[in-house]
């Protein structure tokens, strides 16, 4: 039922299926209340779509269709029934949603013969109610729920799975003809399904091409390690991520040969290229499952297909593994992609497997390092800059150059990007160094003018060198009731040299300020130096994702900082 006048906003509804879950009998209808009763008005186009989002795509596609007529005080009734035609991938039944649930109920029947297991996630017992009874040949599982308030949907929350009670259902076995078959239950009994679709990959001979490819990337490498280097980033240069599958073809990678002709494939398909890329130059490498940040659980917990949804290949060297994501662009031989830090991998060693966990990468790797010299003219700042940008900043603004074609469009997204002091912050010219590559930092040096900037009264000046205020985007509302998460760790440098103005000498700098604690470090210093007020700002920020005691913890730091935002530096004639 709908409640307000935001009604009209839900019309549009899309239920998803694919090869392995078979969608049947939908049938969908508006009820309007209409002269003291409810007309049914039946849902009569149903319009079907590809689905090409997923990383870890299996020919997903959509049904998609319109509730008619839906207005405040209707109700809409949706029903189907879906084939799940492979045992391993059921998946998740959640009780609560972003909207108030007057009542959730979920039954599950099973034969006597089928084993079922349930991993519990944000649910509280009081609150659900579960029973399980015996009938004839059957096993009946249930769960009520009765009247969930909703859950509060706020911006830059960690996957609603982390929020929303939920329970994971997985057949551990079942008994067909007097015989028991282990399905799933155990990390190995996943990994040796997993393993079973891909031992017979790339067993045939390796295109003669691709051998002198391979010889002629790593020719000049002396090690193992620049040998692998050089061989990822040609994947990642070369062969084009795009994800079309069928079935089985979702977890299972193209023959290495096909993906080279083709020179395009998805994430298994890159690592199946690189796997033998790599052997063909005598260094091993092992396929490796992972799930993305958006799905929270461990392998342990959740050992069904529902925990990842991503392939990789990983590469040991001297007592570090290397994770390696070809699926991007411009991502530095030694980190992970942003998505996946911190999680759980399932490397492949044949029949045996390992559990290891991706590192999440240091602050001082994502840095935003500027360095300003600027000089007062008639009330404006004019200055020249040096940004050198590098890890993950560094990839995000390679992804948003790429869009920029023309010099006026460049000048516009550094304006963007760089602005200092407030919004009469002008580039006049800029030249990029590096850009696109992918080991070395990316440096913008360019010249800016900040229109009435400083003020002048009687025979004093007054300027804040507090040109950047990152750290307040940081500051989150106190009225946030969730979790908050980003895409890694960063840090900041800025280092404002200001040329004191000929016939003044400087009255005033503000006192220097710390804050330190695991999660957050910031210091500002001023100093007084050969005719130059040396401002210094400093932020590290040590979180991937912070819950509500930890925003609390870092607001109250943030505040202090921002008191040194309001703080100026006074110049008195001499």
């Amino acid at each position: 039922m709908y409640l307000n006048e935001a009604a009209t906003y839900n019309s549009k509804n899309t239920l998803s299926f694919s090869a392995f879950f078979e969608l049947n009998e939908v049938k969908a209808s508006t009820l309007s209340y209409e002269n003291n009763e409810y007309v049914e008005k039946v849902v009569e186009k149903f319009t079907q779509k590809d689905d090409l989002n997923s990383s870890f795509y299996d020919d997903t596609k959509s049904l998609n269709f319109v509730y008619p007529n839906l207005r405040k005080g209707s109700k809409s009734t949706l029903k189907y029934s879906q084939k799940i035609k492979n045992p391993r991938f059921l998946t998740p039944f959640y009780f609560g949603e972003y909207y108030p649930v007057k009542k959730n109920k979920v039954t599950i029947i099973a034969d006597k013969n089928v084993n079922l297991e349930f991993r519990k996630f944000n649910i509280s017992d009081d609150k659900i109610k579960f029973t399980k009874e015996e009938k004839r040949k059957k096993t009946i599982y249930t769960w009520v729920v009765n009247d969930q308030t909703e859950f509060d949907f706020e911006a830059d929350t960690p996957t609603f799975k982390t929020i929303l009670p939920h329970i994971v259902p997985i057949i551990t076995s079942y008994k067909i003809k007097k015989e028991n078959k282990q399905l799933l239950g155990e990390v190995s009994d996943l990994y040796n399904w997993y393993y079973s679709l891909v031992e017979n990959v790339n067993i045939e001979a390796p295109n003669q091409e691709l051998v002198t490819l391979v010889s002629k990337i790593t020719a000049d490498k002396k090690t193992d390690l620049e040998k692998v280097k050089a061989i990822y980033y040609w994947t990642q240069k070369n062969i084009k991520y795009i994800a079309f599958e069928y079935a089985l073809g979702g977890f299972i990678p193209r023959e290495s040969n096909e993906v080279f002709r083709k020179k395009y494939g998805d994430c298994k398909d890159n690592s199946s290229i690189l796997y033998r890329m790599l052997e063909i130059a005598g260094v091993k490498g092992s396929l490796t499952w992972i799930g993305t940040r958006d799905i929270p659980y461990t392998y342990k917990e959740v050992p069904t297909p529902v925990v990842d949804n991503h392939m990789i290949l990983s590469y040991e060297n001297n007592g570090r593994t290397y994770y390696l994501d070809a699926t991007g662009r411009y991502i530095k031989f030694g980190i992970p992609t942003s998505f996946i830090q911190g999680k759980e991998a399932l490397v492949s060693y044949g029949k045996e497997f390992k559990i290891k966990k991706v590192p999440i990468i240091d602050a001082k790797i994502n840095a935003v390092i500027d360095t300003t010299t600027i000089k007062i003219e008639n009330g404006s700042v004019l200055g020249t800059a040096k940004t050198s940008i590098s890890g993950y900043p560094k990839i995000d603004l390679f992804h948003n150059l790429e869009d920029e074609n023309t010099q006026t469009k460049l000048k516009q997204l550094y304006n963007n990007k760089f602005v200092k002091g407030n919004n009469k912050f002008l580039i006049n010219s800029f030249k990029e160094i590096n850009k696109y590559h992918y080991d070395n930092d990316f440096i913008v040096d360019y010249d800016f003018e900040i229109k009435n900037y400083s003020k002048k009264l009687g025979n004093e000046i007054y300027i804040n060198l507090n040109l950047n205020k990152d750290l307040s985007f940081y500051k989150t509302d106190k009225k946030r009731e969730n979790a908050i998460e980003y895409d890694y760790q960063r840090y900041f440098s800025y280092t404002t040299k200001l040329e004191i103005p000929k016939g003044y000498k400087v009255d005033y700098i503000p006192e220097s300020v710390k804050v330190s604690s695991s999660l957050l470090t910031s210091v500002i210093t001023y100093s007084v130096k050969n005719n130059h007020v040396i401002y210094n700002h400093k932020i590290t920020l040590n979180f991937l994702v912070l819950s509500l005691e930890q925003q609390k913890k870092v607001n109250k730091q943030i505040k202090k900082i921002e008191k040194n935002y309001k703080e100026i530096v006074v110049l008195k004639k001499e």
